[in-house]
């Protein structure tokens, strides 16, 4: 223990005056987190749980970002409008298509969430890899700035298209899954319709990392984000490995978007601010990085709940985007390769 300790010590000595303000900062937050869950630890955990599902949620959305920028270096902005419109879509098949209604058998209704979110799933893979035929494989070889600007106008066409079909209005399904509580310790409880949000997103989790692991696609996949001309050289389809990539990335979309319908409502625009939350969270993790994009998903969410719900000390909602944004900011200044990333010669 005392070797820990004198070993903290000496990195602190070595650490430069930017280092020590981020040590400060971090302190600061520790504080104000244990000085809340003293005062009140039933409401500390009750509010962590809230953001535990929201963080899920995100990292959904998050491990899209991170999978295209992992194996192209391009942060696609259009994926947190495809979320969107996957989501008004996903309303569109349980209301209009299967006519589901909250008072249906558990079994029509288990059925008609699990049929939607496969066909979501698939229907937005497609949606996805044919985003990166038309408009970005055109620009593999061309500037940087040219994909960006590209990504950004896709963002736009995807926005404008959820408007015209479904207007401005929010949309929204029955509370299908029942909101009783789930586990209960004391005061403690955590609800059905939150458990819900963890059994969709790790099952999906696990399954992507597995495929990304152990598969030969997977396999194809890594070659690719490491060096894509070597890949070429070693057989590997790459435009093909590129479009598995982001049809994998429309699929987490589809997934999130049905995900977050059950909870919150949705609307054209909904993707745009939590495209941002997650594409931060992709950053602060280390975009690139599968792990580390569900890490930094999870921490968003947990600062999100504890700013709006804590009583002591809490700059409250009104600040919350300021907060992850300024988080984002932070980041980029104190570890820009993120929490999990590795530090490259570009500093990414």
């Amino acid at each position: 223990m005392a070797a820990q300790l004198t070993s903290i010590l000496d990195r602190l000595r070595k650490s430069g005056v930017t280092d020590l303000i981020g040590y400060g900062l971090l302190l600061i937050v520790a504080l104000w987190l244990v000085v809340n869950f003293v005062k009140d630890p039933t409401e500390f955990i009750n509010i962590g749980l809230i953001g535990l599902t929201n963080g899920a949620i995100y990292g959904l959305v998050a491990l899209g970002y991170t999978l295209v920028y992992g194996i192209l270096q391009l942060i696609n902005f259009a994926h947190g409008d495809v979320f969107a419109l996957s989501g008004l879509v996903a309303w569109s098949v349980i209301v209009n298509v299967l006519g589901l209604e909250k008072d249906a058998s558990v079994a029509a209704i288990v059925g008609g969430m699990l049929l939607t979110l496969v066909v979501i799933m698939l229907m937005f893979s497609i949606v996805n890899a044919s985003i990166e035929f038309v408009a970005y494989r055109r620009l593999r070889r061309a500037p940087r700035l040219a994909a960006l600007i590209t990504a950004v106008g896709m963002s736009f066409i995807i926005q404008n298209i959820s408007l015209a079909f479904y207007g401005v209005n929010f949309h929204s399904v029955p509370s299908f899954i029942p909101r009783t509580e789930a586990i209960g310790i004391g005061d403690i409880s955590y609800s059905w319709n939150k458990a819900s949000v963890l059994f969709i997103t790790v099952p999906v989790l696990m399954l992507l990392s597995w495929f990304v692991r152990s598969t030969k696609q997977g396999k194809a996949m890594r070659a690719v984000a490491q060096d894509t001309e070597a890949s070429a050289m070693m057989g590997i389809n790459v435009n093909r490995t590129i479009s598995v990539t982001f049809a994998i990335a429309g699929a987490l979309a589809g997934a999130a978007g049905v995900v977050y319908l059950l909870q919150f409502n949705m609307r054209y625009d909904t993707g745009f601010e939590l495209g941002l939350i997650a594409f931060t969270a992709a950053v602060l993790g280390g975009i690139g990085n599968l792990y580390g994009a569900v890490l930094g998903a999870l921490i968003i969410g947990f600062i999100q709940s504890f700013n709006e719900g804590l009583s002591w000390f809490t700059p409250g909602s009104d600040w919350t985007r300021t907060i992850v944004f300024g988080i984002l900011i932070l980041i980029l200044v104190f570890r820009p390769e993120g929490l999990l990333g590795e530090r490259t010669p570009e500093g990414a």
